[in-house]
C-alpha cells in the first residue's frame, strides 16, 4: 500500500512538472521560430563590398524617400569633380528659386543672409549632407546640370545604368513638390515626390561609399561651420541621431542620410562597422514616427543588432600563405618561358561576410584556373594570374550588379618569355605531339 500511495505522489509530482515546463519550451521553439520583422514599411541591409543582401522586408516596393534623395545628388557632386568638372573651392550663388526656399520654413535649409553671396562647392555639399539643407542641394543640381530638370534627367540615367529602372524622381532635394511652387519637374503634379524602393537606396548607397569613400568624412560630423567668414557664417547640425553625442549613439555609426516628409514618414539610411565588417542599413517610413522622434533610429539599431547577431566576419585567404582549400592551385605550367612553372598565392588578405551556424545557405570559392593550367610568359611578379570568386547561395542574393566577392592568385615571381629559336621549337614539338 504504501508503494502504491508513494507512485501516486510521484505520478502527480510528474504531472504538475510537465504541465509547468510545457508552456516553457512551447514559449522557447516559438522564439526559435520567430522571423524579424523591422518596425517599418520597408528595410533592407547589405554587406557593401560585396553587394550580399543581408535581411529584406518589401525592398523591392517603391515608396516615399524624402531627403534620402540627398545621397544621389552627393554621388552626382562627388564624379563632377573626379572628372574636373567641378572643384570644393568653386564659388556659386543661389538661384532666385534655391534663395527663396532658404526664406521658406517648410524647407529645412540655412539661414542665407545675402541673396548675391556665393558659396564653396565643399559649404553646399556639407549643407545638403549634414544638415539636409535642400536650397544647397538645389544650386548643386543648377551648378552640375545647368538646371535642376536636367539634373533630374542626368539623376535618371546614373540609376539607369545601375539597373534601377523603377525610379520616380521629380527634384534633386527629396522636397514635396508643393513646397517648390512654379519650380517643379515638367510633367509632374503639385503633389509629387521622389519614390524609390530600399534596395534602390542601397544600391546607391554602395556605389556611393565605394567610389568615394571620402563622403563619410562628411557624414560622421554632427555639426560643421557653413560659410566660414562670411555673411552667412552658421553652425550646421546633422538629423543622424545614432552620431557620436547624440541622443540615439551607436558605435561605428557614421552616415549616412535621413529623411522625412508627410508622404515618405521617417526614413534612414545608415552604415556602420562593427565585428570587423560594414553594413548599409535602410529604413522607409519608420513605425510609430508620429510619436517617437527616435523611431527610424531604434528601427536601424534593431536590424543592425539583427544583422551583427546572425553574420560574422570569416577569414578565407591571407595575402602570400597557400590557401587551405583543395581546389585552390598553388603552380601554373608556363608556355614560351625561362622557367616551366610559377607559384601563385593570394595577392592580398581577404575576409568576407558570412552566416553564423547553421542555415539553409551554400558558399562556395572557385578557381578560374586549375592546378599547371597553361599561362604564356612573360609573366611579371604580382600579376594577377588566377580569379578567386567567393559567393553565398540563399533566398536573398545579391544586389543587381553583384554577385559575390573577387580576389586573386598573383605570381610570386617573374618570369621572362624565352628566345624565339627556343620557342619555335617548343611549337614544334607540342605540334607533333598534338598529331601522334
Amino acid at each position: 500500500m504504501k508503494i502504491k500511495k508513494n507512485m501516486k505522489q510521484l505520478l502527480l509530482w510528474f504531472t504538475l512538472g510537465l504541465a509547468f515546463l510545457l508552456p516553457m519550451v512551447q514559449t522557447s521553439q516559438a522564439r526559435a521560430e520567430e522571423v524579424y520583422d523591422t518596425p517599418a514599411k520597408a528595410a533592407i541591409a547589405t554587406d557593401p563590398e560585396s553587394g550580399k543582401i543581408l535581411y529584406a522586408k518589401n525592398a523591392d516596393q517603391p515608396m516615399g524617400i524624402a531627403s534620402t534623395t540627398k545621397l544621389i545628388t552627393a554621388y552626382m557632386t562627388l564624379d563632377a569633380i573626379k572628372k574636373g568638372k567641378l572643384s570644393w573651392e568653386d564659388k556659386v550663388e543661389m538661384s532666385e528659386y534655391a534663395y527663396a526656399l532658404t526664406q521658406d520654413p517648410q524647407a529645412s535649409n540655412i539661414a542665407v543672409k545675402d541673396p548675391s553671396e556665393a558659396f564653396t562647392i565643399r559649404d553646399l555639399f556639407n549643407a545638403a549632407m549634414i544638415q539636409s539643407a535642400n536650397s544647397a542641394a538645389i544650386t548643386l543640381a543648377e551648378k552640375i546640370g545647368g538646371s535642376e530638370p536636367k539634373f533630374v534627367d542626368m539623376m535618371k540615367t546614373q540609376l539607369a545604368y545601375w539597373g534601377i529602372n523603377d525610379a520616380k524622381l521629380v527634384n534633386a532635394s527629396g522636397l514635396n513638390n508643393s513646397v517648390l511652387g512654379q519650380h517643379i519637374y515638367p510633367g509632374s503634379s503639385e503633389t509629387d515626390e521622389n519614390m524609390l524602393s530600399a534596395k534602390d537606396l542601397a544600391i546607391i548607397s554602395q556605389h556611393l561609399i565605394r567610389e568615394f569613400p571620402e563622403v563619410l568624412e562628411v557624414t560622421k560630423q554632427a555639426t560643421a561651420v557653413f560659410d566660414k567668414g562670411g555673411a552667412s557664417e552658421q553652425v550646421i547640425a546633422t538629423y543622424n541621431y545614432m552620431l557620436p553625442g547624440l541622443p540615439a549613439l551607436r558605435n561605428g555609426v557614421d552616415g549616412l542620410k535621413t529623411g522625412t516628409t508627410e508622404f515618405a514618414g521617417a526614413c534612414f539610411v545608415g552604415t556602420t562597422v562593427q565585428n570587423n565588417f560594414r553594413i548599409i542599413t535602410v529604413i522607409l517610413n519608420a513605425d510609430n514616427a508620429e510619436t517617437d522622434q527616435y523611431a527610424r533610429f531604434t528601427a536601424t539599431g534593431g536590424l543592425m543588432n539583427e544583422i551583427y547577431g546572425n553574420w560574422q566576419a570569416k577569414s578565407i585567404a591571407t595575402k602570400g600563405i597557400k590557401m587551405e582549400n583543395s581546389d585552390a592551385p598553388t603552380k601554373l605550367t608556363v608556355v614560351d618561358g625561362k622557367q616551366n612553372s610559377v607559384n601563385v598565392l593570394p595577392d592580398n588578405d581577404f575576409a568576407t561576410v558570412v552566416p553564423m551556424g547553421n542555415t539553409d545557405t551554400t558558399t562556395t570559392l572557385t578557381f578560374d584556373k586549375k592546378q599547371d593550367a597553361p599561362v604564356t610568359a612573360a609573366i611579371q611578379k604580382n600579376q594577377k594570374l588566377v580569379k578567386v570568386r567567393f559567393q553565398i547561395k540563399d533566398n536573398l542574393g545579391y544586389l543587381p550588379g553583384s554577385d559575390g566577392n573577387t580576389f586573386y592568385l598573383t605570381a610570386t615571381k617573374s618570369v621572362p618569355r624565352s628566345n624565339a629559336v627556343k620557342i619555335m621549337w617548343n611549337h614544334f614539338v607540342r605540334f607533333v605531339n598534338s598529331k601522334l
